[in-house]
């Protein structure tokens, strides 16, 4: 029972470290980059920033300077989406989520915003800062966590099996950010954002593998792994007895379908039980039926 709780702590730290490690590195290649020189994010994020152009430019309120307010006001807007999430998801995904887009709000608001552009070249500006805000949401998600908005809304949505996903929600929240964009600025920034947008995009991908599925074999001799897999990983198993040809004594053998970042649980999971089981490992296994999809 300790080894378990030691386990769930360890996962639960580098969970966290690695969502606080995402939310930095996002702030920094948004705030540093991409925001001096007026470019905008897509989704929520472009929404917040949006609105703090609108609080500037047409109010003409003061913001201190050096420090981008839109990290505040991105907070603001998931306020709804976090009881949308306890309402739906529970309370484990009520919390990863409040934590993750505290993490990020406070980060866009402390990392600075340069008075003058680091990177004054558009495209190479879009192309590093795409990199680096992309790595830093893709570890978030591999972190387990969510930076709010749209990962909010789509995951609930597959709860609902309303059959639309985090990247159907962003695409459409990115058409109205960048259709708003199209009438209030030059046909340049709207270009420049979506470059931007597209490394963001094809570096979550390459960073965050929750959509590559897998499915794992497993023979042991030991009873107890399909009861612990199933507790620590909420993933359903499926068993059946086998014999070795050779040997012709009895073995378990065992069938669960996981996501391809719960590889590393799984063989935590069957070797802290019997270290001498025999696994196999299948990437890209295309599933129908009920599957449960995950950040």
């Amino acid at each position: 029972m300790l080894g378990k709780m030691d386990i769930r702590k360890r996962e639960t730290v580098t969970q966290a470290s690695l969502i606080v490690i995402g939310s930095l590195a996002y702030s920094i290649g948004l705030n540093m980059l991409i925001t001096p020189l007026a470019l905008y994010n897509g989704g929520f994020m472009g929404i917040a920033q949006l609105i703090r152009t609108f609080l500037v430019s047409v109010l003409h309120i003061k913001m201190p300077p050096g420090m981008d307010i839109a990290g505040a006001i991105y907070y603001i807007l998931n306020v709804p989406l976090f009881y949308m999430g306890y309402r739906i998801m529970g309370k484990g995904f009520f919390v990863k989520s409040l934590f993750g887009t505290t993490v990020i709000s406070i980060f866009l608001v402390l990392v600075p915003v340069p008075a003058t552009p680091i990177i004054e070249d558009y495209l190479t500006a879009c192309i590093i800062g795409g990199i680096i805000a992309g790595f830093g949401s893709g570890v978030i998600l591999r972190g387990r966590g969510t930076a709010g908005g749209p990962d909010i809304i789509g995951v609930c949505c597959l709860k609902k099996r309303l059959n639309i996903s985090v990247g159907q929600v962003n695409i459409f929240l990115n058409l109205v950010v960048y259709g708003i964009c199209l009438f209030m600025f030059d046909i340049e920034i709207v270009i420049y954002s979506l470059i931007y947008a597209t490394v963001f995009a094809l570096t979550v991908d390459k960073i965050h593998i929750q959509n590559i599925n897998m499915s794992v074999m497993i023979f042991t001799k030991k009873l107890g792994i399909s009861q612990a897999i199933m507790e620590q990983t909420g993933r359903g198993v499926t068993t059946w007895n086998g014999e070795g040809a050779y040997t012709r004594m009895r073995s378990y053998i065992l069938f669960v379908m996981i996501s391809k970042y719960e590889v590393g649980q799984i063989k935590q999971i069957v070797h802290g039980i019997d270290p001498n089981a025999f696994m196999i490992l299948t990437e890209g296994s295309t599933v129908i039926g009920n599957f449960e999809k995950r950040l």
